[in-house]
């Protein structure tokens, strides 16, 4: 590794969490009158930071309101926000690339545009006054998940974005030869990249993994439900414990060795234990819930997600 020296990037990522959970508790949500800062929503528990990808809330309304309005209802205080919230309040256009077992690849380019600085100038600013209806209802948005661009216009705005927002990294699939392109843009503008692990491509032990030599922000999303399933059943704690400081956040959900994705406490996933290395060596890594077991038919994505959060409390008492 080059650049910062780890105990700086420990320190700097410590502090980014913390910074932005104050940030996240300033001011009164414009959608609900609350009395006191003890109304607000707070998923920090003992330390570990625990959030949502809002991939969870799928079936919805894809809109920043009503993604705002079920992080509340369960009380979240922490979130990794899909494109889609981002795009309906900002009016961004994100084209999707084709995909391949998991892997977003580069988008086409788009063709030039002499209005597009001044409306991404724009939508920035709409960024901004997304970040601070999230921020003043108590809601950090410390990851942002949309698709980059080909062009290095389009890569550098997709890290405009994240600064806009208050993000403390952008997630995208795992995908090594896009790291080596998107590792000067991080660097440049102190983002993280962290890419997202599936049951195919998990983060090697027995070396160091090739993704982690590409860049000082280049990193994790390590999907702990994943690697459960795609190593048959092994624990993902060595994982995290090599790779700590590499990793910026982590999925959260409860899948079999078999492969099957089941509610929290009914699988092989050792999110208990997992959840109590990080309230125990407190590093600065977000813990996201990701809702992907069948929502009972008597129940919906929100009450499933305040079970899983509630499992989380009981897990770090």
């Amino acid at each position: 590794m080059t650049g910062q020296s780890s105990h700086a990037r420990k320190v700097s990522r410590r502090g980014a969490l913390a910074s932005g959970t104050a940030l996240a508790s300033l001011t009164l949500a414009p959608r609900r009158i609350l009395s006191d800062e003890k109304s607000k929503p707070n998923s920090v528990i003992d330390g570990v930071a625990i959030g949502c990808i809002t991939y969870s809330y799928r079936g919805g309304a894809d809109t920043a309101e009503y993604t705002l309005d079920c992080l509340l209802k369960d009380g979240i205080s922490e979130a990794e926000l899909m494109d889609g919230p981002i795009s309906s309040f900002t009016g961004i256009q994100f084209r999707r690339g084709r995909r391949r077992r998991g892997v977003n690849l580069p988008l086409e380019q788009e063709p030039f545009d002499a209005n597009r600085p001044k409306v991404r100038e724009e939508q920035l600013v709409k960024c901004q006054q997304l970040r601070k209806m999230f921020n003043d209802a108590g809601v950090n948005i410390h990851i942002q998940k949309c698709p980059f661009g080909s062009s290095d216009e389009d890569i550098d705005f997709n890290f405009q974005i994240a600064k806009a927002l208050g993000c403390k990294a952008i997630t995208t699939e795992r995908n090594d030869e896009l790291a080596k392109r998107l590792a000067p843009f991080a660097a440049k503008h102190q983002i993280w990249v962290a890419f997202h692990n599936h049951t195919n491509n998990i983060p090697t032990l027995e070396d160091v993994d090739p993704l982690m030599q590409i860049g000082d922000f280049i990193g994790f999303n390590f999907d702990i439900g994943h690697y459960v399933a795609g190593t048959k059943g092994q624990s993902p704690l060595p994982v995290i414990e090599k790779y700590h400081e590499k990793i910026i956040s982590l999925h959260l959900k409860d899948r079999t060795a078999d492969g099957g994705n089941v509610p929290w406490g009914q699988g092989q996933t050792p999110i208990g234990e997992v959840l109590q290395l990080l309230k125990r060596e407190q590093w600065p890594i977000y813990a996201d819930i990701e809702l992907e077991y069948p929502v009972p038919a008597d129940s919906d994505a929100v009450r499933e997600v305040a079970k899983c959060l509630d499992y989380c409390r009981e897990a770090l008492a």
